[in-house]
């Protein structure tokens, strides 16, 4: 077989390919043998008439057809990995010449991955802040864990006071018309939590059992519904019932009630080391993803218009399956929020390409590396997932099919590594980083 390669313009190249005469003729066999089951020839016993009958029949062209279906497909990944090309579409396929005892000449028209001109990315500046947690964070991660585990009085006579958890029905209008979205029954909201629009819970502070208040509030400018954003609601709010939380004290009795530490000492030493290892994490993540933008930011490459629409419809479908799971079709969505498709396309666009560029760039970085997944790094992984789904390995490798998905993250995760390990720390600011502001959400997830 011989290959040539035309590059048209700048993701574009056309392959010309020709197949040798003994490899057409082979093919021209099995397709008159394909065909030739296929039709019912007066005379003969279906899938018995030779050849030469069968042509009679039918005409050469469509055995000859058959045969370029049989052969092309083959020569055309031949070639590809013969010129290491990286086709990101189906190729548009022209057959130029298919005659027997002849060679099969055919063109290629295939959109390619563009090339990326790499800029520095060794030697990389980034922040690696120190791992810093203070007495402060401790008592705030130990609060959260007495709202987690306080216990809920049931209000009969007092007020509603901020921190309470009121159950009300609602109905919300705007411009003295009822609006979809804005009613709901038995509906648990804590007073101060800032769930609702600014100014709501605020005013069902002092209200008591069973008792009925009307609310006026103003939504936002910005707000992600244009139709509502600016304008004024007025709710009708009946409440059904008040809820108040009570603390348990911070001694050994809570220390032992909320872990398995016997003291509260203990329990304050424990969390320091949560607290910094998840700081250590979440001090790897940034700085991973400092390199990767850096790295990405330094490099030039004209992104094909084919793989940001991919991208794009990928995050659409990302969409519709988390609206799915609230039980919200796509099209409730886009009218609820006053969005079209295009709307959602232009939105979705910048990140598409920030993420077709990353990808992109990793792979760039790790072709100049020599960088890949090994065998024993495959496997692993392998062994790895098959502890967190309770599989067996053979099972794992069953589900999995192919594995070069497998072996692609693993490449670029060892690019991500790479750029880690050759990068430098720059001054971190003297005060460091609080870690405060995490602290309710591993009480959360710890708890």
């Amino acid at each position: 077989m011989k290959a040539t390669v035309e590059k048209l313009d700048k993701h574009q190249v056309l392959l010309e390919i020709e197949v040798e005469a003994p490899r057409v003729e082979k093919a021209l066999d099995q397709a008159y043998r394909r065909l030739v089951k296929q039709v019912n020839i007066p005379g003969f016993r279906k899938g018995k008439a030779p050849r030469f009958i069968l042509e009679r029949y039918i005409g050469k062209e469509p055995i000859y057809n058959e045969a370029a279906e049989i052969v092309i497909p083959k020569a055309y990944e031949e070639a590809v990995t013969e010129h290491q090309l990286e086709p990101i579409d189906h190729p548009e396929v022209e057959l130029v010449k298919v005659e027997e005892g002849e060679p099969l000449v055919f063109k290629a028209r295939v959109e390619v991955k563009p090339e990326v001109l790499l800029g520095n990315y060794k030697g990389l500046e980034v922040e690696r802040p120190e791992v810093k947690v203070t007495e402060e964070d401790i008592d705030a991660y130990l609060k959260n864990l007495q709202e987690r585990y306080a216990t809920i009085k049931n209000i009969e006579e007092e007020p509603a006071a901020a921190g309470d958890i009121v159950v009300i029905d609602f109905k919300g209008t705007v411009d003295g018309e009822a609006y979809p979205g804005l009613e709901g029954n038995n509906y648990p909201l804590e007073l101060g939590s800032g769930t609702f629009v600014p100014g709501f819970e605020e005013q069902l502070v002092g209200a008591r059992l069973n008792e009925e208040r009307t609310v006026t509030v103003s939504f936002p400018a910005d707000y992600y519904q244009e139709d509502l954003a600016g304008k004024e609601a007025v709710f009708q709010v009946t409440i059904r019932g008040i809820k108040r939380k009570e603390l348990a004290p911070l001694d050994d009795e809570f220390a032992k009630d909320v872990s398995e530490c016997e003291t509260l000492a203990e329990l304050r030493q424990d969390i320091r080391r949560r607290l910094e290892e998840r700081r250590r994490q979440e001090i790897e993540a940034a700085v991973r993803q400092a390199v990767v933008e850096k790295a990405t930011a330094a490099a030039t490459v004209d992104l094909p218009e084919i793989m940001v629409k991919r991208r794009i419809e990928s995050r659409i479908r990302e969409l519709e399956r988390n609206l799915h799971a609230r039980k919200i079709t796509l099209e409730e969505f886009l009218n609820s929020s006053g969005k079209t498709m295009d709307d959602l396309e232009k939105e979705f666009r910048p990140g598409a390409e920030r993420d077709v560029k990353t990808e992109l760039v990793l792979e760039a970085i790790a072709r100049a590396e020599n960088i890949a997944a090994t065998e024993e790094e495959v496997e692993a992984e392998i062994e790895k997932m098959a502890g967190i789904f309770r599989q067996d390995k053979a099972e794992v490798m069953q589900n999995l099919g192919d594995l070069s998905l497998l072996k692609y993250d693993i490449m670029i995760k060892k690019a991500i590594d790479f750029l880690v390990e050759n990068s430098v720390a720059a001054p971190s600011r003297e005060d460091g980083e609080e870690v405060q502001k995490e602290t309710g959400e591993i009480a959360a997830a710890e708890g």
